[in-house]
């Protein structure tokens, strides 16, 4: 097929393609209010982590003389930013699915979202202060950290984190999209996958971070570590909506560490403070406080190559 035999058959191919979005209406929005939009969103992220670590991010040669002026430069542009994309989340939640052409008026969204944003600032001094412990936890349990800065510049776990509690705000005040569009970025970043729902405590360090999924019911307590791999899970996840709005993962109490790869499963379960939970392990029980849980070690084998090729293995 040459280029002009190509485009003589577009209009068949575009014809094919509108049929496919008909035939399917869970894939597509169309006639609609309008969604938020991720791009913006991340744009909004950006302009958050400048304000939570003034000076680290953004534009250089912050000072306390001008950081009154650079705040109220990204307080505006977060407010409009985030007025915007919740007004848009809040039309989505009062939308009639499958209706066309809904008005995009809604007075009440509007005030809603003007609150919804006020809540957020208000909020905001009291996220800083956790962000300032899980900042000094990131360095105080890591020995190769060599400073503070190093962890806020380079730490996964931390920006996981940042952004997790910051959707948070917006979760607990049942925004709808927005919140797990936040996470999800972060998931997409760090391989660190935090619902908004989640409830963390204070001084949280997730060292290393890759594979680390945290439930939308977990609670977490305080002066929690939490290693590569780690699973905060539901029991029978096959149930799906039936499960929705349930007590489905564990709560971890204070003082709580849990190593590469641990599995911990179900609403009802409790891993108690200063409990020790090995790699590896799978739980779907209560730990009680201050106990130590390990999989029992596997059977190693050894082989002698020194001595040439032996066809046995030595125990």
């Amino acid at each position: 097929m040459n280029r002009d035999e190509l485009n003589e058959k577009l209009p068949q191919i575009i014809d094919m393609l509108v049929q496919s979005v008909h035939a399917h209406p869970k894939m597509q929005h169309l006639n609609q209010v309008y969604l938020p939009n991720r791009d913006v969103i991340i744009s909004g992220i950006k302009l958050m982590r400048q304000l939570v670590f003034p000076g680290y991010f953004g534009q250089p040669g912050l000072t306390t003389t001008n950081l009154p002026i650079r705040m109220g430069e990204l307080v505006l542009e977060v407010t409009e930013i985030l007025y915007e994309q919740v007004r848009y989340c809040l039309r989505y939640r009062e939308s009639i699915p499958g209706q066309d052409g809904k008005s995009d008026r809604c007075e009440e969204c509007d005030t809603e979202a003007a609150t919804i944003v006020d809540q957020f600032f208000t909020r905001l001094p009291a996220v800083r202060e956790l962000l300032d412990a899980d900042v000094q936890a990131a360095f105080d349990g890591d020995p190769a950290a060599g400073s503070t800065e190093e962890t806020i510049y380079s730490y996964p776990g931390l920006l996981a984190i940042m952004i997790q509690r910051l959707a948070h705000e917006l979760y607990v005040q049942k925004v709808p999209l927005m919140p797990r569009m936040m996470t999800e970025y972060a998931h997409s970043l760090t391989g660190i996958d935090i619902h908004p729902g989640a409830s963390l405590g204070k001084n949280l360090f997730i060292d290393h971070g890759t594979g680390v999924v945290i439930g939308e019911t977990t609670v977490i307590g305080e002066n929690v570590k939490i290693y590569q791999g780690v699973t905060l899970g539901a029991l029978a996840p096959a149930f799906g909506q039936a499960l929705k709005g349930q007590r489905r993962h564990p709560t971890i109490e204070d003082n709580v560490t849990i190593y590469a790869g641990a599995t911990i499963l179900g609403g009802a379960t409790i891993i108690g403070k200063g409990a020790v939970i090995g790699g590896n392990v799978f739980i779907t029980q209560s730990v009680p406080p201050y106990n130590r849980v390990s999989a029992e070690p596997g059977k190693l084998r050894y082989q002698d190559r020194s001595k040439g090729y032996v066809d046995d293995w030595t125990i």
